[in-house]
């Protein structure tokens, strides 16, 4: 009974942590007779339509799609089938960028302003993995088919929807499959997009996620680091007395999880996990190397500097702490490497891309919710350029995991319309 309480009580407090950075929103008048005014339009309705017909083809992409692995930094393969898809669904120009992501232009009538629609090319899953969609009755079940290939569906159904219904924008529209949103990609592709301001870009809409209605204006900041521990390496009984790492990186990780969880109890909310842990040659040797990956998030970034240095401090405490006790050979050393960095950032809720996607949502009877998550949209949030995170609609769960599974129930098609509608509205609907 006791154990039963305390698991209903962490579950209480992760659903209000969570909670507490999502907020149910309702929309502005001006906005909503802006949104009704477009969705009406005979061309826009005509798009509706059209997505709905699309429905089959839709899935018929998100099977072939899902079914081409594309870990972060392997991109390639989905990302030139991906291409010859955009170019059926109809582009003024498309090409790839040095990193891989795949870019597909649609003018518009007036010049100077761009907005982008896009999604991630890539998944968490290793190229290795048995990637074949599985089928039980209504549902699909394969490692990525949400998140966040589904997305890339989503992009192609409003190429396609746009062309043949002939709306026009007046902003340019670049339709993108962006490279390295996953892991250890660590948002590359975005990130390449608004290096030196390589490309304008003035607002900016992701797809990824699930549930309609989510707006994700608030970014989740992040980083991550690779700690490795070096020693001699040795037999496991003629060298004994050597120094080991693993030894030292198990002193490592306690140390670090006693002072990041004193360090997260209060304030804003902020979060750590080792993740990985390898190295060894054999049971019978002693490791000449032991590393361990590390993700560290908070919605603040004071506080995320904070337990970067916590990080530091206990990796180095165990190192010298371990170190004390070598009677024999060579003393470890240590190699701390930061592998991701993620900013953080917030736009304010009255910033008119986010007031359309309220108005949108709303228009669609679906409730809008302003949430907070990582996604490609870390970036230009960060760097105060308009942009949202929203879902792809329809049923998924076990994202990132290997039974992962996706239901296109009426949402999935009404996630479509409604990224359209939130991207024809901030592109301007041409006359």
């Amino acid at each position: 009974m006791k154990k039963l309480l305390l698991l209903s009580i962490l579950l209480f407090v992760c659903f209000y942590s969570q909670a507490q950075d999502d907020k149910k929103v309702s929309v502005q008048a001006v906005y909503k007779s802006e949104i009704e005014a477009i969705a009406k339009d005979k061309r826009v309705q005509a798009a509706f339509k059209i997505i709905q017909d699309l429905e089959p083809q839709t899935m018929k992409n998100l099977v072939e799609l899902t079914e081409i692995p594309a870990p972060p930094f392997m991109e390639q393969k989905r990302g030139e089938r991906f291409m010859q898809m955009m170019k059926a669904a109809g582009a003024d120009s498309i090409w790839v960028d040095e990193v891989g992501n795949v870019l597909a232009l649609r003018k518009g009538k007036i010049k100077g302003k761009t907005v982008v629609l896009e999604a991630h090319l890539d998944t968490v899953f290793p190229i290795e993995t048995d990637v074949k969609v599985k089928y039980k009755g209504d549902t699909l079940y394969a490692p990525g088919i949400g998140d966040d290939t589904r997305g890339l569906t989503m992009v192609l159904t409003i190429m396609e929807a746009m062309k043949k219904a002939k709306v026009m924008t007046n902003a340019d529209v670049i339709f993108i499959g962006v490279v390295g949103e996953e892991g250890l990609g660590d948002l590359r592709g975005v990130k390449h997009l608004f290096k030196n301001g390589n490309r304008k870009i003035d607002a900016y809409i992701a797809i990824d996620g699930g549930d309609i209605g989510r707006i994700n204006n608030m970014a989740l900041g992040s980083l991550r680091y690779r700690a490795t521990f070096n020693g001699p390496g040795g037999h496991s009984w003629g060298a004994f007395g050597l120094a080991n790492p693993h030894h030292a990186i198990g002193k490592a990780i306690d140390y670090f999880d006693t002072a990041a969880g004193a360090y997260v109890a209060n304030g804003p909310k902020t979060s750590y996990n080792v993740g990985r842990v390898g190295g060894g040659t054999s049971v019978n040797s002693i490791p000449f190397e032991s590393w361990m990956e590390i993700d560290m998030r908070s919605v603040s970034p004071e506080k995320l500097l904070g337990i970067e240095r916590i990080l530091k401090e206990q990796m180095q405490r165990a190192l010298d702490d371990y170190n004390k006790k070598v009677k024999k050979g060579d003393l470890l050393t240590l190699n701390l490497e930061k592998i991701g960095e993620r900013p953080s950032g917030e736009l304010g809720e009255n910033l008119p891309l986010i007031l359309k996607a309220i108005a949108a949502t709303s228009y669609f009877d679906a409730q809008p919710t302003l949430t907070r998550g990582s996604t490609d949209s870390n970036i230009p949030i960060a760097l105060g350029v308009p942009a949202i995170t929203i879902g792809r609609g329809g049923k998924s769960d076990n994202a990132h995991a290997l039974d992962e599974w996706y239901i296109n129930d009426e949402t999935g098609a009404l996630a479509i319309k409604l990224a359209m509608l939130i991207l024809v509205a901030e592109a301007g609907l041409s006359n």
